[in-house]
């Protein structure tokens, strides 16, 4: 089983819990400024995918730079045995170094150490949560971007003419594909995140203090589950309404022509 940390509220750790929850407000406020108050939904999608993109791009890009540029090497600091004790020291095909927030000094690897105690596999370069990752932050990521822009434009078209309403349904039909697909990758990377975990007694996981598994692993991963599903709940109601009034147009059509 993994080894059971301690939950110390220090300055570090309340400026790495206020940091990661600080995209929340942002998040609000822009979509309170860019979004018509009387388009809920718009505007709810809105400051989810700006938070969403804002947590991919910051907190989990920094993730990636731990794994990437922070490092000991094996001979100098830990010792040959203590490395090959680390899960992935052969990353990078790096064989005397270990990668990850664990060896960092500066404050996102500090964040992560804070949310390693929870799950160990982010203290270390851990190869399936990295390649995870890397699709997260350089796809998910700036997706969300494109679907926060395409909301706005939609929020604030003018239909004034043919190809204003022509440009307008083009819009919203890369807005419902492209946030039909971040949302199944949001799913599935949470699955392939926590299933090996279940599959291994959460032999990595720490839920032993409250703090632990209520913010670090229930809240701030089922905000990755419950929203995205009612993304695709969206989603459906668009393309079903979309189908059937295509089916009655062409019935009606087709009537007209008999």
């Amino acid at each position: 089983m993994a080894e059971t940390n301690a939950f110390v509220l220090d300055t570090p750790t309340v400026l790495s819990i206020a940091f990661a929850l600080s995209f929340m407000p942002i998040a609000f406020g822009l979509g309170t400024y860019l979004i018509p108050s009387n388009q809920l939904r718009n505007r709810a999608l809105f400051m989810w995918h700006a938070y969403d993109a804002l947590t991919h791009l910051f907190i989990e890009g920094s993730f990636l730079y731990e794994c990437f540029f922070s490092y000991v090497t094996a001979y100098e600091q830990i010792g040959e045995s203590a490395l090959l004790k680390e899960p992935c020291y052969y990353f990078l095909g790096q064989k005397d170094r270990a990668y990850g927030a664990k060896y960092g000094t500066g404050p996102s690897a500090r964040l992560w150490q804070e949310y390693a105690k929870a799950d160990h596999r982010w203290a270390t370069a851990d190869p399936t949560v990295i390649s995870l990752e890397l699709l997260t932050v350089f796809l998910a990521g700036p997706a969300a971007v494109y679907i926060c822009y395409l909301l706005y434009k939609i929020a604030n078209s003018k239909q004034s003419s043919a190809a204003d309403a022509q440009r307008l349904g083009t819009s919203k039909a890369k807005l419902w594909l492209i946030a039909s697909a971040v949302a199944t990758g949001e799913l599935y990377g949470g699955f392939m995140t926590f299933a090996p975990e279940w599959l291994s007694a959460n032999s990595q996981l720490d839920g032993s203090n409250p703090v632990f598994l209520w913010l670090y692993l229930v809240f701030f991963n089922m905000l990755w589950v419950f929203i995205p599903l009612w993304v695709l709940a969206e989603a459906y109601k668009e393309l079903k309404s979309g189908f059937v009034k295509a089916e009655v147009l062409s019935l009606s059509s087709n009537k007209k022509t008999t």
